[in-house]
């Protein structure tokens, strides 16, 4: 049985974990060896695991959390619980390591193996997206809603990738190829860094078109609801319906992802 959801709860919880970190930003050396960087980041992570654990464990004592992305479940080789959270924890950690802006507290629940209620808060600017299924998205207590633009010579595209690509040339020459068609179709590229905060921004009008090649769902899930709601496109790079086995996302404003598909095409003739 589905857990009632108590809409304050789950977003006073992220606020919390994400102010934090927030009262520590800056206070600890930017870390100069892997070693130093890695338990950083061990420590964000449950750190911030535990912070969202504690507060809501109340209103959902027998929802199970998965901190890993579950390709296995997603592709139905492992029956998944019927309801459960989802964390990366804090999305754009090495940005928190490296003193700098653009990280986020993520997280989302899923429930009958689709995302239903996701929350994203940045703490630097005090903005919290959130939306639940069929319940239209927010930033804060405000309606979002993605852009209008049809001239592509103003239109803002992000672009995001895995890790790993020394090892998969045959990724990191569809990463290549996807900002080729990027820089080619669209007048301002950008790479800026947390995946959901873009996502969410795409929902919210501020950027027109999130493009990443190589699977990376647990970073997309909470940004890709938020932006879904939002009444932005959500499909594959090469413009299918997106689906929990793909391995690239294409998040536009409305009719962007057509646009950038028609370009595409065009360029091979």
């Amino acid at each position: 049985m589905s857990t009632p959801l108590n809409t304050p709860i789950i977003l006073e919880a992220v606020r919390l974990a994400g102010n934090l970190f927030l009262s520590e930003f800056r206070h600890s050396a930017i870390p100069q060896n892997m070693a130093a960087f890695s338990e950083q980041l061990a420590n964000i992570e449950s750190r911030c695991l535990a912070t969202l654990q504690g507060h809501l464990a109340a209103d959902f004592p027998a929802t199970p959390w998965l901190s890993a992305d579950f390709p296995e479940l997603a592709a139905g080789e492992q029956s998944a619980p019927p309801e459960y959270w989802l964390c990366d924890a804090m999305d754009g950690a090495i940005q928190y390591l490296q003193h700098l802006p653009g990280w986020t507290i993520n997280l989302v629940l899923v429930r009958a193996g689709q995302p239903y209620f996701a929350a994203i808060y940045d703490p630097l600017s005090k903005e919290l997206f959130w939306a639940q299924a069929d319940g239209g998205a927010f930033v804060n207590e405000t309606p979002l809603r993605p852009s209008t633009k049809r001239d592509a010579a103003i239109t803002v595209a992000v672009f995001e990738h895995s890790h790993g690509l020394a090892e998969d040339p045959g990724l990191l020459a569809r990463v290549s190829l996807g900002i080729t068609d990027l820089l080619r179709t669209f007048g301002v590229v950008r790479n800026y860094g947390p995946h959901g905060l873009q996502l969410a921004y795409v929902g919210a009008g501020r950027l027109d078109v999130f493009y990443q090649e190589g699977r990376d769902v647990e970073n997309w899930l909470p940004g890709l609801l938020i932006a879904r709601e939002a009444g932005a496109d959500v499909v594959t790079a090469d413009g299918q319906p997106w689906h929990w086995e793909a391995d690239s996302l294409l998040v536009t404003a409305p009719g962007l992802a057509t646009q950038f598909q028609q370009s595409r095409i065009a360029a091979t003739m």
